[in-house]
């Protein structure tokens, strides 16, 4: 790729970037956009809508800037919970990283990489028509003492990185520790799972989990809540809430059609009233969910899992690390998620069907793999012109014009490779959802190592190795040949990860901003429905979107930064942006819809590891080829090194994001003994952990009849 190119792709997501910003910086300040741009603010009441108009409003303002800078990391605790600091955690150790590697990068490799002349001399007075290899290590002469400097680059950046990560290990566990000491009891403090429940004949899954925990724990055993098979229920109330939906807009909307066929279509049999029509179906299937609430009531629909819940944290803790029977099959436990968290449809599925589950994800993600190298092999050709007019000659004529070959090989291939990318998220968390997670924060986090995995393996490595399937696959196959690989295909696929990082980065991160898929939305529905009557939606921050993305831009920036240094400042420019948009949408937009209490930061750290090691193999294989022995050996215990320091950081602090320790659960137990609310919490416990398709609706008019408790028996208190 031509430096004209890259400028080309520059110039192309400068503009979006510009123009997103302000863009946001005008529609933000309209009344109508507040569900779009601050939905947290409007929820939480901070926001009143004024009917009057303002010419300041069509004026685009840094405001929204300031109040992101100066939020602080106490203030982000406090209002989005300890995945949100994690998550910015994350940033800033981006940004420590690339500052001390650009500063590495830029002043010295760069000009190193410059005055080397294994490729051509860089011609400064005509520099757009340069080749961009001519700024990475290819262009250095094998056996250039000049390659020394990068092995010490490699060695410092190494050893910096190391230091950072236990430093960011160490601070997020120990505000991971006080996080909890700080908190209020909380009901999955106190409770564990417990599944394959054994019932004798003539009992019930409830009468099995008072008598086991009665006689086996009777200091500390609360009180329990049966799960019960609820997939019909749910199904029904999903009916009554599209059915309330559609009353609601027809009631708002004088001018909509008020009558209808009955029959097939709406096209035949006697004209009925809509609002009519809906009401009266609307109480049946009210009806029919209290009958089969019911009939879910009674044992036959009781699953063989139960959420136990003990007076303490401490006897919660003994629970769900001791083996509750001889017969390690049975009494399984396992830690309960937040009430709000659970994912009910785990318990309708069996344990067949979720054992053939994890097999067919294992499938379904071999194939969207070998599926999604079709994109990228399409990209790879756009890279090469000489390749596309072979292959389509009647587009040679259109080739040689200058702008054109600069858009289609600079922008277009990122481009479609961040479109087909946009799919993955909301696949593989689908995925994850039928693998058999009880609780969405687990689904996210199992979605999220998904994602970043997909992407190294066919943005990084599908891109680097361009070619068949089987020739990827053999690559691996034969595993002494792998550095020498790397090292010859890496370097080469530079200026395509430069170019990427300007259009997947700064872009994706400018449209996080201007979120133009729900302006869209908003602007299209607007005319059908009445906003006073839609119920508020604020989202939650998609961590298995977001974080692999960032993690993948580390990787690069790590495995890149001594062979093309070029890519530093534009990681750096999408960090920054980075800093400041997410800090803004964790005020504006995103509110925490459960919290881990920074689980994710380990799968953080694994991948900077990963990407240390990856590194450390390409300088290996660069090394080699570059006719320098020495520095290839002395590369070697690079990676001895950092797999030595990520197995004492797995000792020394992942415990600690499994479960927490017994000094902290007994500091926080001693102090619940003088709370005069724990009386309260206890008796709250008790049916916290129902689920929400066995509460009773009332959608109706004639919906207050229905709203006794169903289910007095599905919970049960130990006295």
């Amino acid at each position: 790729m031509l430096v004209s190119a890259l400028v080309t792709s520059l110039a192309i997501n400068s503009g979006l970037c510009v123009l997103f910003f302000t863009l946001y910086s005008i529609l933000r300040k309209q009344p109508s956009n507040s569900e779009v741009y601050i939905p947290r603010v409007l929820a939480e009441g901070g926001y009143k809508k004024s009917s009057h108009f303002n010419l300041e409003r069509l004026i685009p303002s840094p405001d929204w800037l300031r109040r992101a800078w100066k939020l602080t990391e106490d203030d982000l605790l406090a209002a989005s919970g300890l995945d949100a600091v994690v998550f910015m955690r994350l940033i800033n150790f981006s940004l420590r990283v690339f500052l001390f590697a650009g500063v590495i990068g830029v002043f010295v490799l760069l000009p190193v990489n410059c005055s080397g002349d294994a490729l051509e001399y860089v011609d400064f007075a005509d520099l757009s028509n340069n080749s961009l290899d001519v700024f990475s290590i290819s262009n250095i002469a094998s056996g250039s003492s000049l390659l020394w400097i990068h092995f010490s680059a490699v060695y410092l950046v190494t050893i910096f990185i190391c230091c950072l990560l236990y430093y960011e290990y160490r601070y997020i566990c120990e505000k991971r520790t006080s996080y909890f000491l700080a908190s209020k009891p909380q009901p999955h403090q106190f409770t564990i799972l417990v599944r394959s429940i054994p019932v004798p004949v003539g009992s019930s899954v409830s009468d099995s989990v008072e008598r086991f925990f009665s006689e086996y724990h009777p200091s500390t055993y609360l009180s329990h809540s049966v799960v019960r098979r609820t997939n019909k229920l749910q199904n029904l109330i999903s009916d009554a809430k599209k059915l309330y939906s559609r009353l609601v807009h027809l009631k708002s909307d004088p001018n909509k059609q008020k009558y209808k066929r009955s029959g097939t279509f709406g096209l035949f049999g006697p004209k009925v009233n809509l609002q009519d029509h809906y009401e009266k179906t609307l109480e049946d299937i009210e009806e029919n969910v209290r009958l089969e609430q019911s009939e879910v009531s009674l044992a036959g629909e009781e699953v063989r899992a139960a959420f136990v819940s003990f007076k303490s944290r401490y006897g919660a803790a003994i629970a769900f690390h001791l083996q509750q029977s001889t017969n390690p099959t049975r009494w399984v436990t396992e830690q309960a998620p937040e009430p709000h968290d659970v994912y009910w449809p785990f318990f309708s599925s069996s344990f067949i069907r979720r054992w053939i589950s994890k097999l067919v994800v294992i499938i379904a993600c071999i194939v969207l793999t070998i599926l999604f190298l079709i994109p990228v092999v399409l990209v790879q050709g756009l890279t090469n012109l000489s390749q596309l007019e072979i292959y389509f000659p009647f587009l040679t004529s259109i080739l040689t014009i200058t702008f054109v070959s600069e858009v289609v090989t600079g922008y277009l291939p990122s481009l479609i490779l961040l479109l087909f990318l946009k799919m993955v998220p909301p696949v593989m968390e689908g995925f994850s959802s039928i693998q058999g997670y009880i609780s969405n924060s687990a689904i996210q986090k199992s979605a999220c190592s998904k994602v970043l995995w997909f992407t190294v393996w066919n943005i990084f490595f599908a891109t680097v190795f361009s070619g068949s399937v089987f020739y990827k696959i053999s690559i691996f196959l034969d595993p002494k040949n792998i550095p020498a690989k790397l090292a010859s295909a890496v370097p080469a696929q530079a200026s395509f990860f430069i170019a990427y990082v300007v259009t997947s980065g700064w872009t994706s991160i400018s449209s996080e901003l201007f979120r133009i898929i729900p302006l869209l939305w908003s602007l299209m529905k607007r005319p059908f429905t009445d906003s006073k009557d839609d119920e508020l939606e604020v989202p939650a921050i998609p961590y298995h979107s977001h974080m692999p993305r960032i993690l993948f831009f580390v990787l690069l920036g790590i495995t890149y930064f001594f062979l093309a240094p070029l890519i530093l400042p534009f990681l750096l420019v999408y960090l920054c942006l980075g800093y400041i948009i997410y800090r803004n949408q964790f005020i504006n937009v995103y509110a925490p819809r459960y919290e881990t209490a920074g689980k994710f930061w380990p799968i953080a750290h694994n991948s900077v590891i990963f990407s240390l090691v990856l590194m450390h193999a390409i300088a290996v294989g660069v090394f080699t080829l570059k006719n320098i022995p020495v520095a290839s050996t002395l590369t070697f215990p690079l990676p001895v090194f950092t797999l030595l320091f990520n197995e004492y950081c797995r000792k020394r602090f992942l415990p600690n994001f499994i479960a927490y320790p017994a000094e902290s659960l007994l500091k926080k137990d001693r102090q619940d003994e003088n709370d005069p609310t724990m009386p309260e919490f206890y008796s709250k416990l008790v049916g916290v952990y129902q689920d929400p398709a066995l509460t009773p609706i009332h959608f109706s008019a004639n919906g207050d009849r229905l709203n006794s408790p169903l289910l007095s028996a599905s919970s049960s208190s130990h006295s």
